[in-house]
């Protein structure tokens, strides 16, 4: 019969295989109804129970789809009676991430417990050190990414995540200013609320960090595919400034704007980066 250890090693090498192959259910199995995850970006306070440790996945997934990496290098178990904890060291990134950093590595703790004579994970943690502004960029880069994700589902409370309580907004629309996640929120909310699928994206998306600040800037661009296969689409520029808050990035300021027709005093959103 195998022993604790072993049995808990073998539980997580295939939660490792099924966060690699995109495997929802193999994901949640083997986890307690009441796990609490630390991950990497937001909530601070975790995300807590099953249903929201179900629903914290499927963005990742879509990003690991793209050529992303989940594999473990090093586990550690130690086990007690009916308490056990493992630390393991991941490769978790894309092609490009760990040929520029061949030492990049995700950090994971477990916390396990033994329930009816079965172990299940109670606690997990997922963190990347902060060694230099590559590693800071990435993580706002991937910010933009839960967005581009969040537009695509129509997920607005995931879309809201990473936005500062006090964030200043300068949107495409009047007024001069939105103050606030709730108003902002509303903002998002009315885009969201369009019939048809919805997405978002910034190609050229440039990023400069320094220290807790970050400034993001490029061109956004909005695509609209309606029920009956209308398309229409915009171009727009976008400024973002974020601020790292208690280990995260929160944007704390946007400014969006059309480009205006000096002539009629129109904005221009028939603008597209070849024309």
């Amino acid at each position: 019969m195998a022993t604790d250890e072993e049995q808990i090693r073998t539980l997580i090498e295939r939660w490792a295989e099924a966060v690699h192959a995109g495997d929802l259910d193999g994901v949640l199995a083997g986890h307690a109804d009441d796990i609490v995850m630390y991950d990497v970006p937001p909530p601070y306070e975790g995300v807590r129970g099953i249903d929201a440790y179900r629903k914290s996945w499927p963005g990742f997934f879509q990003w690991q789809a793209q050529g992303g990496s989940f594999e473990i290098e090093t586990l550690d178990v130690t086990a007690g009676a009916d308490v056990a904890f493992a630390h393991a060291l991941l490769r978790c990134g894309t092609p490009e991430e760990l040929a520029a950093d061949p030492g990049y590595r995700l950090r994971l703790t477990l916390g396990l417990r033994k329930e009816d004579g079965r172990w299940v994970v109670a606690h997990e943690h997922h963190s990347f050190p902060i060694t230099d502004r590559g590693a800071a960029e990435e993580e706002v880069r991937r910010v933009h990414q839960r967005w581009y994700d969040g537009t695509a589902a129509k997920d607005l409370d995931g879309m809201m995540a990473a936005i500062a309580g006090d964030v200043v907004s300068y949107e495409h629309e009047a007024p001069l200013q939105y103050v606030g996640v709730d108003a902002v929120r509303e903002v998002c909310a009315r885009g969201l609320g369009v019939e048809g699928a919805v997405s978002l994206d910034v190609p050229g998306l440039k990023i400069l960090v320094r220290e807790d600040l970050a400034v993001a800037w490029g061109l956004n661009h909005v695509r609209v595919v309606r029920a009956d296969g209308q398309e229409s689409g915009t171009w727009s520029r976008g400024t973002r400034v974020f601020e790292r808050r208690d280990g995260a990035w929160m944007m704390v300021h946007q400014h969006l704007s059309f480009p205006m027709d000096l002539d009629t005093g129109a904005a221009r959103t028939d603008l597209s980066p070849s024309r």
